[in-house]
């Protein structure tokens, strides 16, 4: 997945800042394994504290909705992972 999903209109109330972080996060996990998952989400959380990175939900529906547009099956699969361990807390 390439940045173009950086672009879509219904992100145009979200800081360029936060895509940009999103998109490091994107290109850094994407050859992780299930079990770097968990560490890799909590070491995100804590760089996202650090940077004061944060996000509304209106802001993540947002961007989950964009990316699924922009997104292979395979990041799908992924994206449904992170949503569901999301929901779980």
């Amino acid at each position: 997945m390439q940045n173009d999903w950086m672009r879509d209109e219904s992100l145009k109330d979200i800081e360029p800042y936060k895509l940009e972080f999103l998109q490091a996060l994107v290109f850094e996990s994407s050859n992780l394994k299930k079990e770097q998952m968990i560490p890799f989400l909590m070491a995100v959380a804590k760089r996202g504290q650090e940077k004061k990175v944060s996000f509304s939900d209106k802001e993540i529906d947002a961007v989950v909705a964009v990316l699924r547009k922009h997104a292979s099956p395979d990041e799908i699969a992924k994206i449904e992972k992170v949503m569901a361990m999301r929901s779980r807390r």
